[in-house]
């Protein structure tokens, strides 16, 4: 595999052709896998990921010279793409709007490969229902020194809050050093009200197990514990996606698991080589998720308990304008510091 310039292969993506340029080029030094390889990679697990992510607004992360390389987000796709490219509008806290990719098929994914696109983050709707937050996505989120075998503790204890509340959960590895918990939902409510029933959730993981969980937002209060990140559904916001290939040297991918898999999983072993064999071998764990939309009702409820209960909402990220019921927007050791005369 060199990353010597080679010349263009044209590929038929069920009757569309993507131009993959350079396709020697080296995109994950670990091992060596290219440009090309991801494509495969992509193509060896089109069914389950279009099935999580399909028809969805994207945020690209492009790496151009590969993992490790120079890097940033985009939005925006670029003025000259080609005519069958599907795009939507999608729009920041503030208000400004882009033209989205939307990953309508497998070419429009293939096609910001070609870009350097390693990393897809994706919206929690349906391009043409953008009103409607159809996913809950728990992100478990460990703050420093804090083990895998934690992170994996709270997947456990959040599966089993959610199965008391009679909710369907599926996981994944993140990629990286987390886990994320996702559910399906009925298109019914938008993301203020999924953000709401995540409050709810983090706060009640947090008061069954304060030594492991915390739903504290200020990072100098979580302690060395697994945060559950209930701003990851605010609106507006993307998680990295399932099948997805993270910017990470080795080529990490971020998995579905069954809960069964759970146990005995090492994150970063699990990547662009070995993923197609496991999805080969064992199916698609998420494979009945679309087929089970869930109620976000029984975690609303939880949410409505707390507020008559005189608990305030949750601080939202800096970036969103000041919310109704939201506390002071400020660290609480800077909170604590006297004034000066």
């Amino acid at each position: 595999m060199s990353g010597s310039r080679d010349p263009g292969v044209v590929l038929d993506v069920d009757g569309t052709e993507v131009t993959v340029s350079n396709p020697g080029k080296v995109y994950f030094p670990e091992r060596g896998e290219t440009k090309l390889d991801l494509v495969r990679y992509y193509q060896a697990v089109a069914g389950p990921l279009l099935a999580t992510l399909g028809g969805r607004p994207l945020l690209m992360e492009r790496h151009p010279s590969g993992a490790g390389g120079k890097s940033w987000f985009q939005k925006r796709v670029p003025s000259s793409t080609p005519p069958w490219l599907q795009t939507t509008v999608v729009a920041t806290p503030n208000g400004t709007t882009s033209d989205a990719l939307v990953a309508a098929d497998l070419a429009h994914v293939l096609w910001a490969v070609n870009l350097g696109c390693l990393g897809f983050h994706v919206w929690p709707y349906l391009a043409d229902s953008p009103e409607a937050a159809d996913e809950l996505r728990v992100d478990l989120d460990p703050a420093p020194g804090v083990a895998f075998s934690q992170v994996r503790e709270t997947a456990w204890a959040t599966r089993a809050l959610l199965d008391e509340l009679g909710i369907e959960g599926f996981v994944k590895t993140t990629g990286s050093r987390g886990l994320h918990v996702y559910v399906r939902l009925e298109p019914r409510w938008d993301s203020y009200q999924v953000r709401a029933g995540a409050v709810a959730l983090a706060r009640e993981l947090h008061r069954r197990h304060p030594d492991l969980v915390t739903d504290a937002w200020w990072k100098e209060e979580r302690g060395p514990r697994v945060f559950v990140d209930f701003n990851q559904n605010a609106p507006h916001k993307t998680v990295f996606g399932a099948w997805c290939v993270r910017p990470r040297v080795g080529g990490q991918v971020s998995t579905p698991l069954a809960w069964g898999e759970l146990a005995d999983v090492v994150p970063d072993d699990l990547t662009l080589t070995t993923v197609p064999a496991l999805l080969a071998e064992r199916g698609d764990p998420w494979r009945d998720m679309g087929a089970r939309p869930q109620s976000l009702e029984p975690l609303l409820e939880m949410s409505r308990r707390d507020l008559e209960s005189g608990l305030p909402d949750a601080p939202w990220p800096p970036v969103y304008p000041k919310q109704p019921g939201e506390p002071p927007r400020v660290a609480p050791s800077r909170a604590k510091r006297p004034s000066r005369s």
